[in-house]
Formats: C-alpha cells, structure tokens, sequence
C-alpha cells in the first residue's frame, strides 16, 4: 500500500528530532523561523511547471513539490503558521533574487547545470527534458541546419539560449538571435511571424503549443540540442535546508504519489483552459524517481 505523503514527512520530522533537532537552525530555515515567511519564487507562463491559472494564483507541477517541502518546513520548525509568498521571477533575475535572499525557492522549470552551480544550489532532480525549437509547421524546418540565416527567438538568462548562440557561432549558420523576457513573448514572434522559431525546453514548448489559438499550426524539432535536468534552485551553502528539500522529494517519490502528481500535470487538463499535453513519463525520469540524483552533468541522465 502508498504511503501518505504527509505520513512521510511526519516520519521524516520524528527521525530528525534526534541529531537534527539537536541542531541549531542556520541558512534558510532560521530565515524562515526568524521571520515566519518563505518566499516561492515563480514563473507567469511556464506551463505546466509554474504559471498563473485563471485567478492569478500560481499553480503547477514544481508549485506543488513546493507546497510539500513548504509543509515539511513547517513540521520541522513546529510553526503552523508560517506565511508562504509568491514572488514572479524572470529567466535573468531568479538567480540573483536568489543569492540576495529575496526568494527562498525557486519553483520552476530551472535547469541544474554544472555552470550554475557555482551560483546556486538544486535539489535533487524533479524533471528531465530536451532542448529543441518550436516552429509552424508551413516553414518545414526540422533541424538547427534548417535554421541558417533565420531570425530564431530564446528567452534571455537561459542555458537555451547560450546552447543556441554557440551553435551559430560554431557552424557559421548566421542566424539572428534575439532574447526575449517570458517564454510566451518568444512563441509569440512566432506566431506572428516576426521569427522562423522558438527555442527552449521540448516540455514548455509542448504546452506552448497546446495553449494556442491553432495548435495544429506548430511543431517541435525532432533535434535535440541537449538533455535538461529539472530541479527546485535553492540557495547554496546551506546543507541543512538542502537536506530538508531533497528528503522531502524523495519521500514524494518513495510514496507512489508521485505518479499522481504527475499524472495532473501531464496526462490531465491543466486550468485554466483544459488543456493536456498528454505526456508520458520519460525513462530518463523514471531513473531518478528510482535512484534520485542531483547531478548537473547531462551524461548522467542518458
């Protein structure tokens, strides 16, 4: 039979009330307990990760393994009534707001990599993905070759756009890179012609597409340019709410209300508009729900 998700991290918070207790709060969860907030930092458009539904709440996939490690925080620090913020951030300002404290989690569709860790830290992996491009379907374009001379669209601050950018330089394909703020501007140019493609990660361009007024018009690149492993971003030097955040993930995945959890996500309609992306769980991921990782090298999720 499942165990509970809550039987879980009430277990966790028993096992803990010996040498962890024993420990004097440091990092973020003194933050936490000494100001009785934590702050989500958030996206606005990447569905089904983390995005606003029809009454400007932020929901989603990471939302809600942020609502468990937020409720893990919670039994840890004895304090029911610990205010939970939400603060919308950006592919260029997430990290930042990270490293000055402002935001506590950041709940999105952040990649690990091995770069920014030397900025901040992960959890153990939650997602893994691809990076491709989305274009319509008219414009026949099936590679990065195909992409040649061609105005091509990526969000600002992401590992994307970097890959993008040193493609063009690399193969001598002229393309005209352009960064864009939210991933929902750059479907846009898109959509209205103003770029041959879109690129980013195959799942938010998944639901970029089912989202639109005519998804039949789109397509994702059967070329992937990398693999992208998915993680909560959390601040780094601090163990001990690392720990916290990792054990809490791993009872989600031990539980079996992780196949639930992914099951609302990708195989159900999503709010505000019903829509399902219909997106079985990858072998990549079934890896790591079966032996976690925090790993930020690529090779180790092939």
């Amino acid at each position: 039979m499942a165990l509970s998700i809550k039987a879980l991290i009430a277990a966790l918070t028993v096992a803990m009330a010996g040498p962890v207790a024993a420990q004097q709060l440091d990092g973020t969860l003194k933050k936490v307990a000494d100001t009785g907030a934590i702050t989500i930092g958030h996206r606005e458009t990447s569905i089904p990760f983390s995005y606003y539904d029809g009454n400007q709440k932020p929901v989603g996939y990471s939302i809600d393994i942020c609502n468990r490690i937020v409720s893990a925080v919670q039994a840890r620090l004895k304090r029911s009534d610990i205010q939970v913020k939400y603060l919308p951030v950006t592919s260029a300002t997430r990290i930042p707001l990270m490293g000055n404290g402002t935001i506590d989690l950041e709940c999105a569709s952040t990649s690990n990599t091995l770069d920014r860790q030397q900025q901040v830290a992960f959890s153990v992996t939650t997602f893994v993905t691809g990076n491709r491009f989305l274009s319509q379907k008219s414009s026949k374009l099936r590679s990065v070759d195909d992409l040649k001379g061609k105005v091509v669209a990526s969000t600002s601050g992401t590992a994307n756009i970097r890959q993008i950018n040193e493609l063009n330089e690399k193969r001598g394909l002229g393309m005209r890179i352009v960064p864009v703020k939210e991933h929902a501007e750059g479907f846009l140019m898109v959509e209205t012609g103003r770029a041959a493609a879109f690129v980013m990660d195959d799942i938010l361009l998944y639901g970029l597409i089912a989202n639109a007024k005519q998804p039949d018009r789109y397509e994702v690149s059967d070329e992937s340019l990398s693999i992208e492993p998915y993680a909560i971003m959390l601040r780094r030097d601090d163990p001990q709410f690392k720990a916290l955040v990792d054990d809490t993930i791993k009872a989600l995945y031990v539980s079996g209300e992780f196949q639930a959890l992914y099951d609302r996500w990708y195989r159900s309609p999503l709010p505000p508009k019903g829509i399902n992306l219909n997106v079985a769980m990858s072998e990549a991921l079934k890896r790591v729900v079966a032996t976690p990782t925090d790993s930020g090298d690529p090779a180790a999720y092939r």
